[in-house]
């Protein structure tokens, strides 16, 4: 279990990391070479999609970061856990959980985001 706990910590570093070298470096640790991200605002298929997504959202929701929000639970190829999108320190402003499949590498291979809590216009 704590092998699937680093991995998701590195997942959400992924997602904060604004270096472009370095995000796309750690995207290619973490994920599949042919993964595949869906939420109900994405679809990313391929490492260079989900760096395009994952710059995406840094751009719409600049400084803030993504956090793990709990345990993570997993069993076999899957894992869930929630996380938040929040200043550093402060009260999320948008949470989720993703369910991922494990790849037989241990490398995230799909990932599936769902959207708990967002900004309301």
């Amino acid at each position: 279990m704590s092998d699937v706990r680093n991995l998701v910590e590195r997942y959400l570093a992924t997602w904060n990391e604004r270096d472009a070298d370095a995000r796309r470096a750690a995207i290619d640790e973490v994920w599949a070479e042919d993964a595949r991200y869906v939420d109900p605002l994405a679809v990313a298929e391929g490492r260079a999609a989900i760096d395009a997504t994952i710059g995406a959202v840094q751009e719409q929701f600049p400084g803030l970061v993504f956090r793990l929000a709990g345990e993570v639970d997993a069993h076999h190829d899957l894992a869930r856990f929630t996380w938040e999108l929040g200043p550093e320190g402060g009260e999320a402003l948008v949470i989720g959980f993703d369910v991922a499949v494990l790849s037989g590498d241990g490398r995230f291979s799909t990932v599936h985001g769902f959207l708990d809590k967002v900004p309301t216009a």
